[in-house]
């Protein structure tokens, strides 16, 4: 019976994942973890989040004061702050943050075991995980700042 199963059972349907940045897809055993908190804790990553093609405007327009700027880059970082799983992300974004590389690789090779069912510890949305002053300064530094740079050179 096992072999007639084996041959006219239905195939479980292989997991996958995609980069949560870049939406690549990832080899299995491939990529990084990081928790929510990692992400919103890197200015590289805000500098690079709020001057993508589609962010760009409300760049611009929160540089020249005008209020509906502010208001979007406001609901991005809540987007991203919000997100409750942890975050797999591809070799090409990991230098965005600093963290412990080995450290997030691991966690990465279990959340794969796992099949996307791995947590690693400080799991959760930004505003729960970090404390009230780290959360108050990234969030300021993606809202009020992330971007100036690269608004003023073009």
């Amino acid at each position: 019976m096992a072999l007639l199963d084996s041959l006219f059972g239905k195939k479980k349907k292989e997991f996958r994942a995609t980069c949560g940045i870049t939406k690549e897809p990832l080899e299995k055993g491939y990529g990084y973890l990081l928790t929510t908190s990692q992400i919103v804790s890197s200015k590289k990553y805000w500098d690079l989040v709020m001057t993508e093609p589609e962010t760009l405007s409300y760049t611009i327009s929160h540089f020249k004061n005008q209020t509906s700027g502010t208001q979007m880059r406001s609901m991005i970082f809540e987007k991203y702050a919000s997100v409750e799983k942890p975050w797999i992300v591809s070799d090409s974004v990991i230098n965005y943050f600093e963290v412990d590389k080995n450290t997030a690789r691991e966690n990465a090779k279990k959340w794969w075991e796992l099949e996307g069912n791995y947590k690693p510890s400080n799991t959760g949305r930004a505003d729960g995980t970090l404390d009230a002053d780290a959360f108050l300064l990234w969030k300021n530094y993606a809202i009020l700042e992330a971007g100036r740079e690269k608004v003023k050179a073009a």
